[in-house]
């Protein structure tokens, strides 16, 4: 014989649950927000090491190659879909790579023109140089990204 509810009962149920999903939703977002904070940290100095294109660095034979140094204009970049990265070259012979995901939405950035990285998706646009946020929207800069260059190829760390 099974007793029927009572309101005290059906209340402490309700709540448990909804605590339950608030606490999964949370640590969630905090993993994916400590993984961000933590790729953008570990990946600044590498990128320093790619813009001075210094010799030997980091093991050698990076990983798959995306282009040409030549590819790259100097005061312009280019977008890599598929890997989601954009190179930039703030300066002849100073490459840099950063997320080709906006901080804002996650769109892929659309285009890189007159000194900045733009996702057109909503305005936001990102400094070649730093990936600092120039306008727009997002909330953060774009977290740069490991590249190696060697002679005239620039690949994935």
């Amino acid at each position: 014989m099974t007793h029927p509810s009572t309101r005290r009962t059906v209340l402490a149920t309700g709540a448990a649950s909804a605590a339950s999903a608030l606490l999964l939703g949370c640590s969630k977002y905090g993993d994916e927000n400590s993984g961000g904070d933590t790729e953008e940290a570990s990946s600044a100095a590498p990128s320093g090491t790619a813009a001075g294109e210094a010799p030997g660095g980091g093991g050698g034979g990076g990983g798959k190659e995306l282009t040409k140094t030549a590819d790259i204009p100097v005061g312009g970049g280019k977008i890599f879909k598929d890997e989601k990265v954009v190179v930039t070259q703030p300066e002849k012979g100073g490459f840099k790579a950063f997320s080709a995901v906006c901080t804002h939405q996650g769109c892929i950035v659309a285009n890189v023109s007159d000194g900045t990285i733009n996702c057109t998706c909503h305005g936001s646009k990102f400094k070649i140089a730093d990936g600092s946020v120039a306008g727009g929207p997002a909330p953060k800069p774009l977290p740069a990204r490991q590249i190696t260059v060697e002679g005239d190829s620039i690949g994935l760390a």
